[in-house]
């Protein structure tokens, strides 16, 4: 037993590297059981790691980076997004504008404008192939130079966007460790994040660029609770720019920049200045891809996640069966509408009846907006848990965390050919969330954020 205390870290460590490269290597998303398996196993290591006061901030951060380096040549096994990635990445390289075009399109017409335009069709398939692309222009800068590095190689492009990935989870320790300092918080708390499986196997291993985003909004906080707006704004519009779910905590910094001045007025300029700057960044960045057809074609592909898509969802598959049972048929158009109408009210009473004058208290309303949103939406993909659990870090909730491991369950769709939910398991899944989310928010007793 002695023996097993001193090296238990070790041990953990051997074991999570071996655990991740049958991961990485030997797995299929089709197979539920075996990746349920991994899985569990990868976060009772996790857990176990996290409890060990023996390791020091840079042995986590040095195991958290050598669990990533195991995907280094790994293809994404759970997701086809990438395949998506690299064929927008081409299309810039090649001076076409990826927002103006479908990959269907071309398929159809036997043009083939990029190199292995076939296998990256076929990779993202079909459904993903006939919609105009939804990544914002950082994001499409980052599979740029997945294309210049790599335009004739698949996995070239996934390595080398991959590094991209592995550099933003640095940053975002870097930048957290030193806000955890600011608001004097315990620093190995980043670590909920930087460590946790789901994110090195979402994020890393099958190449979701939320660690990007998540870099830009993370420093942006850093900045803004230094007092550096201007700065703070520039890197929130990159932020946006990767991802666009940032852009829900803009009316949040009301109190921030109105409430935190002694002067009204002043106050309200310098929000005004913070959103202009905000906005004009996020202009300037689309600019190189400015066409008449641009937003049209843009804003048509994100309204599909409220009118057409539908996965993992909590409240929204209730609204669903209600629907079927009254009128008979399914109600999306209506309830996808109505998603943003409640999530935009409850940001307005957060933003107005909540204190958010505080970085703390700023990061907690931003927590909160969020976990509603996606307690709503009809599309919950596994990886969106990034920014709640990045978010759930600098506060004293660990919902997100209980997330991360129990979303595992909606993946036993792709079991099924062809895929198909099962609602039983996703009804497990929120139903243990939930139970756990309504003890920590509404019956354990918390200190108050400050």
């Amino acid at each position: 037993m002695s023996f097993l205390k001193k090296y238990s870290s070790i041990i953990l460590t051997f074991v999570s590297v071996v655990l991740y490269f049958l991961f990485a290597y030997t797995i299929e998303r089709t197979e539920f059981n075996k990746l349920l398996f991994l899985w569990i196993s990868l976060f009772t290591c996790y857990f176990a790691l996290l409890r060990d006061k023996e390791l020091s901030f840079a042995h986590l951060a040095a195991i958290s980076v050598l669990f990533r380096l195991v995907f280094f040549f790994a293809t994404p096994n759970l997701s086809q997004d990438f395949y998506r990635f690299i064929w927008d990445g081409r299309m810039i390289l090649e001076g076409l504008n990826p927002y103006l075009s479908l990959p269907q399109t071309f398929i159809e017409q036997h043009s083939y404008p990029i190199n292995q335009a076939k296998e990256l069709y076929e990779g993202m398939g079909a459904l993903n192939g006939s919609h105009y692309t939804n990544y914002p222009p950082i994001n499409q800068l980052c599979f740029l130079i997945g294309a210049l590095f790599a335009k004739n190689s698949i996995i070239g492009s996934v390595i080398v966007m991959r590094k991209l990935i592995i550099l933003a989870d640095i940053g975002i320790l870097y930048f957290g460790k030193k806000l955890l300092e600011r608001l004097q918080l315990p620093v190995k708390n980043i670590f909920l994040y930087v460590l946790n499986p789901f994110v090195i196997i979402e994020l890393t291993g099958n190449l979701h660029f939320e660690p990007v985003m998540l870099f830009f909004l993370v420093w942006s906080i850093y900045t803004l609770h230094k007092q550096k707006w201007f700065l703070a704004a520039i890197l929130l519009a990159c932020s946006v720019s990767v991802k666009l779910i940032p852009l829900l905590f803009l009316p949040l910094f009301f109190q921030w920049f109105v409430k935190n001045d002694f002067s009204l007025l002043k106050g309200f300029k310098k929000l005004a200045f913070f959103y202009g700057t905000v906005v004009l960044t996020i202009v300037l960045l689309f600019l190189p891809f400015y066409s008449p057809e641009l937003i049209s074609n843009y804003t048509n592909s994100v309204g599909l996640w409220f009118r057409s898509f539908e996965f993992n969802a909590s409240f929204y598959y209730l609204a669903r069966e209600i629907g079927y049972l009254f009128r008979g048929y399914n109600e999306i158009a209506i309830i996808g509408k109505t998603i943003p109408i409640l999530t935009v009210c409850f940001l307005l009473i957060l933003t107005f009846f909540k204190k958010n004058k505080s970085t703390k208290q700023l990061i907690l309303s931003m927590l909160f907006a969020l976990s509603f949103y996606y307690f709503l939406t009809t599309t919950m993909h596994p990886w969106y848990i990034a920014t709640l659990l990045i978010l759930s870090v600098f506060t004293q909730y660990r919902y997100a965390v209980l997330w991360s491991l129990v979303v595992i369950l909606s993946y036993q769709a792709y079991a099924n050919s062809p895929w198909q939910e099962n609602l039983w398991l996703i009804t497990l899944e929120y139903i243990i969330l939930y139970s756990y989310f309504i003890w920590e928010v509404f019956i354990k007793r918390k200190p108050t954020q400050n």
